[in-house]
């Protein structure tokens, strides 16, 4: 008896808009930008990915079932002006991690790191686990950001036989996210004025 073939999604054109010719969003090439609640969260994905889904975001490398690897985010704005050196960014994500696990079998554990940057704090750890709808390894990178008065749940999840591909990008989100921003028009992209 054959599987049944999964319905492919269709690609939703909500939530994106016609840039300015004179936009100043620059990413690197072959990347693009995705932002988020005009600039509170910002990253670059590689640009022939698919922004498949706005509430939690979700953008993925093709449309699934044909994807073999999807990034979500979940985002929090905070009040501002909260001191939140007493609860330490490493614990909220071991808290956050503990639930997982529950209805997939994890394979393997990783430690939390931290991703050195300067102007926000990043945190992350990756666990291997047994796709219960595929029967195939995959990875879920899991990693909690702060700052500018936002909290980011970002998840990244690709099939193990990807991981040497997919690494690369992770990096890439990490190094070029940004948050807290207000973009008053993010067609034109961040302007002095």
């Amino acid at each position: 008896m054959k599987p049944k073939k999964r319905k492919k999604i269709e690609p939703k054109l909500v939530g994106r808009i016609q840039l300015d010719p004179k936009h100043t969003w620059k990413a690197p090439s072959g990347f693009k930008i995705i932002v988020v609640d005009r600039g509170v969260i910002s990253f670059n994905v590689p640009e022939k990915w698919i922004l498949a889904q706005m509430e939690p975001l979700e953008v993925h490398d093709a449309l699934p079932p044909d994807d073999k690897a999807r990034i979500t985010v979940s985002h929090w704005k905070m009040p501002p002006g909260i001191d939140w050196t007493g609860l330490p960014i490493r614990e909220l994500l071991e808290k956050s991690l503990e639930g997982t696990g529950q209805e997939v079998e994890i394979l393997e554990r990783d430690v939390i790191h931290t991703h050195e940057r300067t102007d926000i704090e990043i945190v992350w750890s990756q666990h291997r686990f047994m796709d219960p709808k595929e029967h195939r390894e995959a990875f879920s990178r899991v990693t909690l950001a702060r700052g500018f008065d936002v909290h980011a749940l970002i998840s990244f999840d690709f099939w193990v036989e990807d991981a040497e591909k997919m690494i690369p990008i992770w990096e890439e989100v990490a190094r070029s996210l940004q948050m807290g921003r207000y973009i008053a028009d993010p067609s034109k992209g961040v302007t002095l004025q």
